[in-house]
């Protein structure tokens, strides 16, 4: 993003760019090495599959990149002209079908055509036997140096190109150490099974390389797709609610009371954190079906039918109807659809009995009761916090667990008037939807 402190060098980042990649070409045409070798195609074709497959697979900031296994490899065995012509038309190929912008193509180009020749002609000039040990520790360490190099000229370049400043370098290096360990081990151990085995094993090795890095690249598709399913789901889920606030507008204030003290609960019983989250989520959501009632029985001052009744007490079901269609919340529909169960059997829509409510369920009544008693903007008369605890321990062991009503009341001791009624709990701060939209598919 530009701005008033950023000031961009476009033409200074292609020229150099241009340098790197003119000064590499040079040294390859002066000091070839052979390419007259079957060993040059199958580096070649290996390096342009990979990069038409993505083969760059980043999880997180580890990659292996079977393009720049096959530079180094070319570099090590076949000298400057394949170390140059690998990395340079696997790239050229890919951006002929990306088409990113020209700028950072050169970028790309040089950062890896200059580190890649550089070390082609220092290996050439040791002149090591390529079966011994000197040999593999040589392609080691320029494998690991061509790395580094590569990250610092691409960071260099285009911090020129964009205008921006370079910050935590040392940082950024640190981070790479996975990286740089993961193909400088590939590296190495492929150039040894091929100086002592030859062609036809080398060539099995890199199909294998290319099979896993097409695997990998599904499993990355795949996952990419579910995170947007799930960003999609949570902002299906979140408009609903704030729907459902336009027509009682005590819904997203409930909800996010509801979630903040069925989370707070869940810690202070000890639940792992996944299941205080599972408990805070279910507490975001578990009014989510009343969506589906009619705006009479939404209404205030309504008096209720027989008819309305039924038609309030199915709103469980269809809130974990909801979330069993949208798939990837799954888990919390049965939390969901058991949230108005009773440990004594008599609550409601299956009538479950103590032992067969979810642990996460009966946490949910006893928050969404307290904070019912307890609200200024409830239907009810409102209750203080000690005449709210005062009800929900006459009816616990009936119609809330009273394990959880006491651990409530244990989490309320010397808690604030502002925490205790919930009175300004915010729906937009407990939802932190970016963070859930980023969590729910395990990004």
């Amino acid at each position: 993003m530009s701005g008033p402190d950023v000031v961009q060098h476009p033409r200074l980042a292609t020229a150099l760019a241009l340098s790197g990649l003119t000064i590499a070409a040079v040294v390859a045409i002066v000091s070839p090495g052979t390419v007259a070798d079957a060993l040059f195609g199958v580096l070649l074709v290996a390096a342009v599959a990979s990069r038409l497959l993505a083969v760059d697979v980043n999880v997180g900031l580890m990659f292996v990149s079977g393009a720049f296994l096959c530079g180094i490899l070319g570099a090590g065995f076949l000298g400057a002209a394949a170390a140059f012509c690998v990395p340079v038309l696997s790239e050229l190929i890919g951006w002929a079908i990306e088409r990113y912008r020209p700028i950072p193509m050169l970028i790309n180009l040089a950062a890896s055509a200059l580190p890649t020749v550089a070390a082609a002609v220092v290996i050439q000039q040791l002149g090591l036997d390529h079966e011994s040990a000197a040999f593999a520790a040589a392609l080691a360490v320029a494998s690991g140096a061509v790395l580094i190099v590569n990250s610092e000229l691409v960071a260099v370049l285009m911090a020129v190109y964009e205008g921006h400043p370079l910050q935590q370098r040392g940082r950024a290096l640190a981070d790479l150490a996975p990286t740089i360990a993961i193909n400088i081990a590939l590296v190495t151990a492929i150039g040894v099974l091929y100086a002592q085995t030859g062609f036809a094993v080398i060539t099995l090795v890199l199909v294998a390389l290319l099979a896993f890095t097409y695997m990998t690249r599904l499993v990355i598709v795949a996952r990419h797709r579910t995170k947007e399913y799930a960003n999609l789901s949570w902002g299906v889920l979140s408009g609903l609610i704030r729907t459902l606030d336009a027509r009682d507008h005590r819904a997203a204030r409930h909800c996010a009371a509801v979630a903040r003290f069925s989370r707070d609960i869940a810690h202070h019983a000890g639940m792992s954190t996944r299941d205080q989250e599972l408990a805070h989520t279910a507490g975001l959501l578990h009014d989510i079906g009343r969506f589906a009632l009619s705006d009479r029985v939404m209404e205030r001052g309504v008096v209720l039918t027989d008819e309305d009744w039924v038609s309030i007490r199915r709103h469980p079901e269809l809130g974990a109807e909801m979330l069993r269609d949208i798939g990837v919340y799954g888990p919390l529909s049965e939390i969901i659809v058991a949230h108005h169960e009773r440990p004594d059997g008599k609550g409601y829509p299956r009538r479950l009995t103590a032992e067969e409510i979810p642990e996460i369920a009966k946490i949910i009544a006893v928050a969404e009761v307290y904070d019912t008693l307890t609200a200024p903007d409830t239907y009810r008369t409102q209750l203080s916090s000690f005449e709210a605890l005062t009800e929900l321990r006459r009816v616990a062991g009936r119609q809330l667990d009273e394990t959880y009503v006491e651990m409530l009341a244990e989490l309320l001791a010397g808690q604030g008037t502002d925490y205790r009624h919930a009175a300004e709990a915010d729906y937009d701060e407990e939802l932190a939807i970016e963070r859930r939209m980023n969590e729910a598919a395990g990004g």
